[in-house]
């Protein structure tokens, strides 16, 4: 049984424990301050204060005009008529000062609100510092290098003979935009249906189909809102269309009370995705790495805060698994305190080997966010004979993205004819065919 409880009005949204704040204030922005932030912590306690004295100005009044209510009709009891006549006049006044320090109370929340909903999470104490990429940390590698007797070609110059149509994606709808045909296409979709096999037969995450345009509450949840609506695509209703499945898969429990014996949630969905791209102007504009729509299979977990760390390792190794069933190698990184993404406490980034761009490159993200997207989802759980409710722990990761992981198989498994021989644990998904052959004549140039 989950309990669903409804939205809380103007009342206080904790996008981090305030609490925390309040007794290491020091400590808060410190974590800011490995993010590359300033300090905010004396911000968000003024705003705090503020609050607090408003909201105890407004429930003392209203107090005070229950106890008077309750004593005009013991002054009347008593004969007292003077006192009861001062009595509703003070009662009357009410009805002006109390909506406005109600008003205040929710103007206060709503500015501590949207001060907080701009801080991102605070990293894990093990997380390397560093303001970029180049402190990132190597964990791991796997695989071997292919050694090509010819020079391996990048997906962008091999893939339009084999099906992979950049001319017409872009005539259709612009940049970032490809039409994929023939033995391609076969190969995309044997890609993701493998992926969702993978990690709901091997894996056991729970298979889903959820809705590609959310609300403003789930973008807000999972961290999307406010500050990176420039990289989301809106629709003429105010929806947004998913950047990930993690917004839809992550929300299913927002606004819900969950038993602890229903936990550890493990969720997976294989969807389009949708971005901007609004942030990567000029980035990865050739070729199939960084698209405005793609799909992805995506790996949610829900998990008690005590859990979360080892379903995160747990995560990790789910998704280097389609890896090295594809024999694509990849190494592991540990992300550095600047360059995790906004909702993360910590990140790993699997980046696979592309010998046509004699480089790795991410092909997935895995990220424990603590309880950062459950306290502005107000997602919570019961424990077993325990009181009261504790937030729950959200993990997101890709399992794998599809459209990188055929760039990744397209340059690893290069034949130096120009073909590209399928993996063999693709075989059961591509109907017979094991080798992409290119077009003499392909549709357009």
């Amino acid at each position: 049984m989950v309990e669903s409880r409804g939205p809380r009005g103007h009342k206080l949204r904790i996008m981090h424990d305030i609490r925390l704040i309040r007794q290491d204030p020091a400590a808060f922005d410190a974590g800011l301050a490995r993010r590359g932030l300033p300090a905010t912590a004396a911000t968000i306690l003024w705003l705090d204060s503020a609050r607090r004295d408003s909201a105890t100005r407004a429930q003392d009044a209203q107090a005070r005009r229950n106890d008077a209510s309750k004593a005009i009709g013991k002054a009347i009891g008593a004969g007292d008529h003077a006192t009861a006549a001062a009595l509703k006049a003070e009662v009357a006044a009410f009805k002006d000062t109390l909506p406005a320090l109600e008003d205040a109370e929710r103007r206060a929340s709503a500015d501590l609100n949207t001060a907080l909903a701009a801080v991102p999470q605070i990293p894990a104490d093990d997380v390397p510092d560093g303001a970029d990429e180049a402190a990132n940390v190597e964990v791991m590698r796997w695989g071997t290098l292919r050694s090509f007797d010819f020079s391996p070609r990048d997906h962008a110059d091999l893939g339009p003979p084999l099906g992979l149509d950049f001319a017409t994606g872009a005539a259709l709808s612009g940049a970032r935009f490809t039409f994929l045909r023939g033995g391609m296409a076969r190969l995309h979709r044997a890609l993701g249906q493998f992926m969702l096999d993978q990690q709901t037969g091997v894996n056991g995450y729970t298979e889903c189909i959820t809705p590609l345009l959310v609300r403003d509450e789930a973008a807000f949840g999972t961290g999307q809102l406010p500050k990176f609506a420039d990289d989301l695509f809106r629709t003429t209703d105010g929806r947004w269309l998913i950047p990930t499945a993690e917004v839809s898969l992550t929300n299913s429990v927002r606004e819900s009370i969950l038993p602890e014996a229903a936990l550890p949630q493990r969720l997976t969905a294989l969807t389009p995705c949708f971005r901007s791209e609004a942030g990567a102007a000029g980035r990865d504009t050739r070729g199939f790495i960084r698209q405005h729509q793609f799909e992805k299979v995506e790996l949610v977990s829900i998990t008690r805060p005590q859990d979360s760390d080892a379903e995160h390792q747990r995560m990790v190794k789910c998704a280097q698994s389609v890896l090295e069933a594809l024999n694509l190698p990849y190494r592991t990184m540990l992300l550095c305190s600047g360059d995790m993404g906004f909702t993360a406490r910590k990140t790993y980034d699997l980046e696979v080997w592309l010998p046509g761009q004699h480089a790795y490159r991410e092909i997935s993200s895995c990220s424990n966010c603590g309880d950062f997207q459950a306290r502005r989802m107000n997602a919570r759980y019961r424990p077993d004979g325990g009181k009261g409710t504790e937030f729950v722990h959200t993990l997101n990761g890709s399992g794998l993205a599809v459209g990188r992981t055929l760039v990744a198989v397209l340059e690893n498994w290069q034949q130096a004819d120009g073909s590209v021989e399928v993996p063999p644990v693709l075989a059961p998904y591509m109907g017979g065919l094991t080798r992409l052959v290119p077009d003499p004549a392909p549709s357009r140039a």
